[in-house]
């Protein structure tokens, strides 16, 4: 079986972020690292992961 590449959600708030797309987790990484939360290996994989699910766009 092969193991299709779906496009992430794409979920549009045009006030919030600037022009390029920010996928859920670059916001998780920046918020916890805003925080003091050092990252780890694990925590690139899961932001590359939640990216690949839900991405924040201005455009439509």
């Amino acid at each position: 079986m092969t193991q299709e590449k779906r496009r992430p959600r794409s979920i549009r708030l045009p006030g919030f972020i600037k022009d390029e797309d920010v996928g859920l987790g670059d916001v998780i990484k920046r918020a916890t690292s805003l925080a003091g939360v050092k990252p780890c290996g694990g925590c690139a994989r899961r932001a590359r992961l939640l990216n690949s699910w839900v991405v924040f766009t201005r455009r439509r």
